[in-house]
Formats: structure tokens, sequence, C-alpha cells
């Protein structure tokens, strides 16, 4: 589908627009949902105390977080093309709140099993933030935009490291045990869950023209059922090789990031025999890059596109995976423990900068199917996290050997990123939008040309 009056510009500090409404609330949402499908992570070692946990268990748990995510992810684009992102995600927002509330509910490995896979769909989440901002930014931007609202929802996962221990410190302070400590905790996150979905229910809409009911009733938009329509859609994407070669490299740096925000606190806390406050705030660390890690490798995607179009930001995506890779070898291979949080600084900027570039060019690949597209490549950040997931599983590997096998298969997949071509068509059309959007930006800053707030 073709949107009208997309922003060319981000205006950080405003929430005039409907474009900046959405962007900051946006990364807000996924916060929240990042915070609450990781808010348990940092308590695990309690969780294994408490339900007798074995390290195999512990990874099945793990995988679950994570697996549940790639279904939920194939659907949600296609959804976000039928009803629009405003009414995707409010929903998500609200249904995944209820079994972040309720995980403290489980009593034994199997209910606690369960209460993480059904977590592990709000994780959906990331794809309709990406889908939403592809409708509000133009193309000069475009890439800015989802990886900074990205990476500030990725935020979470290190927010809730630091904050969730301390929260359940607060709750011990009132002289509950900890073995219910862990379980009333993460009611926390699922209530402020609930108040952000009635937020992006009254302060979004689906375009910057208004929502896709809407626009289809007035004619703006075509009727779901013609070329733009979700089967058709889903189909066109599952035809094209691109996507599934995003779908590996989306393995490669988000699944990464997923699968260390699982494993980082109890990793520090078991190899270098740290308490649970220290193992979580080492383990923000990684998270906390996110801040600035995926917003810079969506602007340098930008960046390439100026210079060299569709084909920079494919060579710089390339680049940024296979260091992330050597980096990530080379954070396996640390004892001491000052260096290996250094060297997990460095691993954690490329593995977000990988992610920012990977949708610097999502938008790019089928405008008519974007929905579908951003679904499948964004479930492949899931595969990964699964695969990756059976490493830290097995009994036979110790946690440093299968972050140093992450890291070689890291490597391999950063070539998939050269599978990504287009057309010369495309160049030129992409070319042609890209220089458009720069001249409505010049002509916004200079004053003569203003993006409509509604």
């Amino acid at each position: 589908m073709e949107i009208k009056n997309k922003a060319p510009r981000i205006n950080l500090f405003s929430l005039k627009t409907v474009q900046m409404r959405t962007f900051h609330l946006t990364w807000l949402a996924f916060f929240l949902c990042f915070f609450g499908w990781f808010g348990i992570a940092p308590l695990m070692p309690l969780v294994r105390d408490d339900l007798g946990l074995t390290k195999g268990e512990i990874g099945n748990t793990i995988i679950a977080s994570v697996a549940i995510t790639v279904l939920v992810r194939l659907l949600i684009g296609p959804l976000c093309d039928k009803i629009g992102p405003r009414k995707t995600y409010t929903g998500l927002l609200v249904m995944g709140s209820l079994p972040v509330m309720l995980i403290g509910l489980a009593d034994s490995y199997e209910t606690f099993l369960l209460a993480r896979l059904a977590i592990g769909s709000i994780g959906a989440s990331f794809v309709i933030t990406q889908y939403h901002t592809s409708t509000m930014f133009a193309p000069n931007v475009v890439g800015t935009a989802n990886a900074t609202t990205a990476g500030w929802g990725n935020l979470g996962g290190g927010v809730t490291q630091m904050v969730m221990p301390l929260i359940l410190a607060m709750v011990l302070g009132f002289g509950v045990v900890e073995t219910m400590g862990w379980r009333l905790a993460m009611v926390f996150p699922g209530v402020i869950m609930l108040v952000v979905a009635v937020l992006y229910w009254f302060f979004t809409t689906d375009a910057p023209d208004g929502n896709f009911a809407d626009m289809r009733n007035s004619g703006a938009l075509p009727p779901e059922d013609d070329h733009a329509g979700v089967t058709k859609g889903m189909l066109a994407a599952a035809g094209d090789f691109r996507v599934w070669a995003l779908f590996l490299v989306y393995g490669a740096c988000f699944g990464v990031e997923l699968t260390i925000n699982n494993i980082a606190a109890i990793y520090f806390f078991d190899r270098f025999e740290l308490s649970l406050q220290t193992a979580g705030l080492i383990a923000g660390l990684f998270g906390l890059m996110n801040i600035f890690a995926r917003t810079l490798g969506g602007a340098f995607s930008d960046k390439f596109a100026a210079k060299s179009g569709l084909s920079g930001r494919v060579r710089f995506l390339f680049l940024t995976l296979f260091i992330e890779g050597i980096a990530l070898v080379a954070f396996s291979m640390m004892d001491a423990l000052l260096i290996a949080v250094s060297m997990m600084v460095v691993f954690s900027l490329f593995v977000q900068m990988s992610e920012g570039a990977t949708f610097g060019i999502v938008p790019f690949i089928n405008r008519k199917a974007l929905g579908s597209v951003a679904g499948i490549v964004g479930a492949g950040g899931n595969a990964g996290a699964v695969a990756a997931g059976f490493l830290f599983k097995s009994e036979a590997l110790t946690y440093q050997e299968g972050l140093m096998y992450l890291g070689f298969a890291v490597i391999i997949c950063s070539f998939a990123a050269l599978a990504v071509r287009f057309s010369e068509a495309t160049v030129a059309e992409e070319k042609a939008r890209f220089e458009k959007a720069m001249l409505e930006r010049n002509g916004a800053l200079s004053g003569a040309q203003a993006v409509p707030a509604e």
C-alpha cells in the first residue's frame, strides 16, 4: 500500500504530530513488552532454587520464551495489514499482560514452562513497532526511525535486568519471603503494559491520514481484497528469497540478543560468583546499549543509502554482522571479569547495529506486503534464538563454549546479507523517493513545507 504524508524528519522532542506521537508510543510499548518478556530472567537463580529446575529445564524455558514468538510474528504482520497497527498493538498489550502477571502462580517446571511460552507471544510487538514507524516516516529517515523505536524498545531487556532485582528487594522489604517475592514482582510490568495499551488506543492512528478502516471507506486506501490483500501479500513475501536471507540475518543478530538477555545474568552469577544484583547490573549493560547502538545502525544505513542507494544499505549490514560474530567469539574467550564486560559491550554495539541495519532494508523489499515481510524477518530473530537455545540447554557444553559456537555461526550467517539484491527499476524508484523526501525535509526545515499533524 502507498501511504501519503510520511514525515521526512524526526522531531524528537515534539508530540504535536501523529507521526511523533506514534514514534514515542511505539518504542514505549515495545520497551514495556520487552520488560515483561524478560522480567523473569534476572530472577532465574531464585526461580531455579524455588522450583528445583535443572540446567536442561532452564534451557527449555529459554527456548519456550522465544519459540512461540516465531509463529505469532508470522501472523501479526498480515494482521497489521488487515486491521491496522493501532488495534493490533493495543490488543497484544492487553492479552500479553495476563501471563506476565500470572506467571507467579507457577508451582512446577511444567506450569512455569507454559507461562514462559505464553509470555513469549508479546515478542511479536516488535513487528508492529517496525510496521507502524514504516507507515509514518519517509525513506530518508525510515531506517533511523525503525532502528530508534526498536532500539529504545529493546532497551527494556537491559533495564529489566537492573530493575527487577530492585523491585524484588522492595517486595522483600515488606517481609515477603523470596519464594513469594519473585512472584509478586512480576505483577508490576503487567500492570504498566495495561496502562500503555490505553494510551496507544487513544493517541495513535494507523497512518498519518487516519486509521485503515476509515481510509478504506473513503477510498484513500484500496479495499482489503485488492492486490495488497493479506493472503496475496503473505504469499509474495514468502516467495521472495531476499526475505528469507534477511530471516537468517535477523536470527544472527536479534536472535543472539534474545539469547544473551536470557542467559547473561545467570552466566555472570555462576561464572564469576557474583551477587544477584551485581550480575543483573552487568547483564543490563548489554541491553542498555540499545539506547544508541541500534539507532546508529539505522542512521548509518540511511547514510549509506544517501551515497550508494539500496546496495549501500546491504553492504553496511554485512559489515556489522561480520564484526558482531568476531566480537562474540572474543567475548566467549574472556576469563577476567573486567575484560569480559568490556568485550560484551563491544559485542553488544555490533549486535544492535546489525538489527538496525536489517530493518533499514526491510521497508524496501515489498511495499505492498510490508506487514508480511516484517513478520517473516522478525520471526527470524526468534527462530535464531530457538536454535541458539539448544546450545545452552546441552549438559555437554558450558555456556562459554555455547557462546563461542554461536559466534562462529554468526560469522557464517553474515554472508547471507550479500544475497539481498534489488532490480534496477526498484533502485531507481527508491532513489527518487529518497530525493523527494530530502527535498521535503529541507522545505520543512526552512518552514516552506510542514508535515500535516493528522
